[in-house]
């Protein structure tokens, strides 16, 4: 390997990691006082946890070649849903969190099963399942919020996201846990191979004998676990059911899975890259928040990066086909070993 592919090799992989190192020094030394400090790190933490969950959802699906746009819709319905069944059902809160994960984890199957089977574009088929997911919100709240009576909620259920631990805030390791999981799913597991071919080649998968329909389902199935649970976490987090969030969500998740696809394992998504990029995304909003911008430099930061994301994740598409062509017409020269003696045929 040339230093030229070396160096090439070592920025495409890990340059997003260095860019946050970087981001967080600038913002450091532009405000030292306030910026590298434990609460504000504290407060980035727990500020992205909900969007990185959502990102890492929609990363199981992009693997697979589809994009799951109802996981906004999903999570303003799975937050509401949750304070329904505590504040107006009666419901243990332990409870109603697993149905509503459960529920999740439905909604996407159904998700699937509509793209696969239906054979409607991931686009299209998200989209109408998603407005149907708003419907419902509205439907369930009448178009106003879900507020706790005069003794709130649970504090077992509020410390879902308000505890700490090791000093830092619990979301944080339920981020870290998930993207963990993730990962070995993806990268160590079967089922993640089989993902990656689906979504990489599907006539390849069938003719191998992979059901690619089936894992579509699962990939699915899966973004909606993740739906769910971050629709949990909101729930702790804002303490009431406001139907009109979920939509603001959307487009932080996408962008973190789509920029993660650039990192780590450039060309293909992966949780690890996804991580990297949600980080990105958090320094660098946490620091235009911080220098007092004008309200409209939140939106156009994230179209920005998406638009970033979605050439760099394109550029590293190709580039790894570039190369994996490049090693089809130049297989590696194998040195060969010491021949074994030849028999003599004299007499």
């Amino acid at each position: 390997m040339t230093l030229r592919s070396t160096r090439g090799h070592i920025v495409g992989n890990y340059g997003l990691v260095a860019l946050t190192a970087l981001l967080f020094l600038v913002y450091s030394a532009v405000m030292p006082d306030t910026f590298p400090t434990h609460d504000n790190v504290s407060s980035i933490l727990s500020n992205q946890s909900v969007p990185a969950l959502l990102a890492l959802g929609a990363t199981i699906t992009i693997a697979t070649g589809k994009f799951d746009l109802s996981i906004g819709y999903g999570l303003g319905l799975a937050h509401v849903l949750v304070m329904h069944l505590i504040v107006e059902e009666g419901m243990l809160w332990p409870l109603a969190c697993l149905v509503v994960v459960l529920g999740g984890a439905l909604s996407g199957a159904l998700n699937g099963a509509i793209v696969e089977f239906a054979r409607i574009d991931s686009f299209i088929a998200t989209l109408g399942t998603g407005s149907i997911m708003y419907a419902l919100t509205g439907w369930l709240t009448n178009g106003a919020r879900i507020v706790p009576g005069p003794e709130g909620l649970p504090a077992s259920f509020t410390s879902l996201y308000d505890a700490r631990f090791l000093g830092l805030p619990i979301p944080a390791f339920y981020v870290l846990a998930a993207a963990i999981v993730l990962w070995a799913v993806l990268e160590r597991l079967p089922l993640g191979r089989y993902l990656y071919v689906v979504g990489s080649n599907p006539r390849a998968a069938d003719i191998i004998g992979i059901p690619t329909r089936r894992y579509s389902v699962y990939a699915f199935a899966g973004s909606g676990v993740f739906t769910g649970i971050a629709g949990v976490l909101l729930a702790a987090q804002q303490q009431i059911g406001n139907p009109s969030v979920g939509l603001d969500y959307l487009l932080p998740a996408f962008v973190g899975a789509l920029l993660g696809s650039t990192t780590i394992r450039p060309g293909r998504a992966n949780a690890l890259g996804t991580l990297v990029a949600v980080s990105v995304l958090a320094v660098g909003l946490a620091g235009i928040g911080q220098l007092g911008v004008q309200f409209w430099a939140t939106p156009l930061f994230n179209g920005a990066t998406l638009l970033m994301a979605v050439g760099l994740a394109g550029y590293a598409s190709r580039r790894q086909m570039r190369a994996r062509a490049t090693r089809d017409r130049h297989p590696p020269v194998e040195t060969p070993g010491p021949s074994a003696p030849q028999a003599d045929d004299t007499l």
